[in-house]
């Protein structure tokens, strides 16, 4: 046997050992679950949307690097609670 194979010692686990489960104790457990898919939802989501801005505003913003959007978002938001 060469070394890139596995051997078929005691951790192999024979397919036919699974359990069945499409008996009524599996069905059961499968139907008390709730099925989540995809991000969990946050209580307030943003919105996508069109904006034009000055090319030195977002020049500025983008020099700072990664996270332009939010350093945006954050201004605006700053502006809006100080009134």
């Amino acid at each position: 046997m060469t070394e890139n194979k596995r051997s078929m010692d005691q951790d192999w686990v024979d397919p036919d050992d699974a359990p069945d489960l499409s008996t009524p104790y599996w069905q059961e457990r499968f139907n008390a679950e709730e099925v989540t898919r995809g991000r969990p939802k946050i209580p307030n989501p943003k919105i996508s949307t069109t904006l034009r801005l000055d090319a030195d505003v977002i020049e500025y913003f983008r020099g700072g690097g990664p996270g332009w959007q939010s350093r945006i978002n954050a201004a605006l938001r700053e502006k809006i609670t100080k009134g």
